[in-house]
């Protein structure tokens, strides 16, 4: 039997079957076109899902396990969705929802918890006892897992990492607070950065990068820019890796896990983002001069860490 999962995001749907040895053998997607109605969003969920059973050439029959990762607080038990800031979301019954169009069960769970599961179940956290993976994407997501299980607090909006404020009175979050740590380190303020430093700087060869165009402006522009050996490149990437080391810190202190992995596409960096985070966090570390220590490391997965982790829900939840 199969499994599917479903990645909600800001930016793109994405659904995967997964099989027993967790491999994704067929995917579908679609834009969220974001800011539209929920319920135009849950349709385009339940096309997604049919679209990728359709590419297996399986039947929905032939799948055993349901779920989604969505950005926001969710009540599990429930499949509901309380809130979601960057889709707008309030008090929305999903999982009843995608029953009612289905006919099958499907659980619910925050995107970035989903994408945490699938890399401690499949990738990064792999062997690991207790591990907390952040997705740098068009927010800052943050999925706890302790002693196996998600971590999602008393209410099901635990585990909101990039809600913490690095910056007190900084800049205004969609959350409704001011300093967050996704409004810094998120890709999405990575390129706000990138095209501040290209508007100040107008010889940097970001806009050769780009071809001229700053709308071309991209979460890796800068890095390339760094390695060509541009100062304006190198100074916002160090600005940008800087403030993701003061949230990993900050992680590290309250949880000391196993593994700290991060994920999104600015992981492809590699050595070149976690070398220097690394660095950074050696200095600011609580526990420096104990000899267990947590390993920092980029994601396994890659973007397919949210669709694992969602489709394999069911053996966490089901009852």
């Amino acid at each position: 039997m199969y499994k599917l999962g479903i990645d909600l995001g800001g930016t793109n749907i994405v659904a995967g079957v997964v099989d027993e040895k967790y491999r994704i053998i067929a995917t579908a997607s679609k834009k969220t076109n974001l800011p539209r109605p929920a319920e135009e969003i849950v349709d385009d969920l339940v096309a997604t899902a049919y679209e990728a059973i359709k590419n297996a050439e399986i039947t929905i029959d032939d799948i055993d396990g349901f779920g989604v990762g969505c950005p926001g607080s969710i009540e599990h038990e429930t499949g509901n969705v309380p809130y979601s800031n960057n889709l707008e979301f309030y008090d929305l019954p999903l999982g009843q929802m995608l029953f009612e169009k289905t006919g099958k069960k499907f659980y619910v769970e925050n995107d970035a918890n989903a994408a945490a599961y699938g890399e401690y179940i499949a990738g990064a956290g792999k062997g690991t006892k207790n591990f907390i993976a952040i997705t740098l994407g068009t927010g800052v997501g943050g999925g706890i897992i302790i002693d196996g299980k998600i971590y999602s607090g008393s209410n099901g909006a635990g585990g909101e990492l990039g809600h913490t404020v690095i910056q007190m009175g900084g800049q205004a979050c969609t959350c409704g607070r001011f300093g967050c740590w996704e409004t810094y380190a998120s890709a999405t303020a990575l390129v706000r950065q990138t095209k501040q430093a290209m508007m100040r700087y107008k010889s940097s060869r970001m806009w050769e990068i780009c071809d001229g165009d700053i709308n071309n402006a991209g979460g890796r522009t800068a890095f390339k820019a760094k390695r060509l050996g541009d100062r304006v490149g190198a100074m916002v990437v160090d600005e940008y890796i800087r403030y993701i080391a003061v949230g990993v810190a900050n992680v590290l202190d309250i949880f000391q896990p196993d593994v700290i992995c991060i994920g999104g596409g600015i992981s492809k960096e590699g050595e070149y983002l976690t070398d220097p985070i690394n660095e950074y966090v050696e200095g600011e570390n609580y526990a420096r001069h104990m000899k267990t220590k947590t390993v920092i490391k980029t994601a396994d997965l890659g973007n397919d860490a949210g669709i694992i982790g969602a489709a394999y829900l069911c053996n966490l939840y089901e009852k």
